[in-house]
């Protein structure tokens, strides 16, 4: 059974900083493109990160590019996603997700987690 279990969200004030991790088995970790997506309240799901199987090359979406990290820990089989400068905006449940391609289309990713709440206040 595949399962990717999301922790690290929380409240947390604007100009501050999370880190959330993606704890991922049931998988070969090291074969899957990882991926984080967000989702505000009456919004649609939004691509945030991904990085490659190896860790090599990462991808962001323009509007956390500069304030976001994503990176992987394949002998712990987990990803991460560093967030910093947080802004209001960056409300969302989170996600992780696995894909078999390098991609950064949602409907591509294979498996996906719970989700995790991130609220920042202005």
């Amino acid at each position: 059974q595949v399962q990717l279990v999301e922790s690290g969200g929380g409240l947390v004030q604007a100009g501050g900083s999370l880190r959330l991790s993606c704890t991922v088995s049931g998988l070969t970790f090291t074969t899957y493109t990882m991926g984080w997506f967000r989702q505000a309240p009456g919004m649609e799901r939004q691509f945030v990160a991904a990085i490659t199987r190896s860790g090599a090359s990462r991808i962001y979406a323009d509007s956390v590019k500069g304030r976001f990290t994503i990176s992987r820990d394949n002998a712990k089989n987990t990803v991460y996603l560093e967030m910093s400068s947080l802004k209001p905006e960056d409300t969302a449940v989170y996600y992780c997700a696995a894909s078999r391609r390098w991609t950064i289309r949602g409907f591509e990713y294979d498996y996906w987690g719970q989700g995790t709440q991130v609220t920042v206040s202005s």
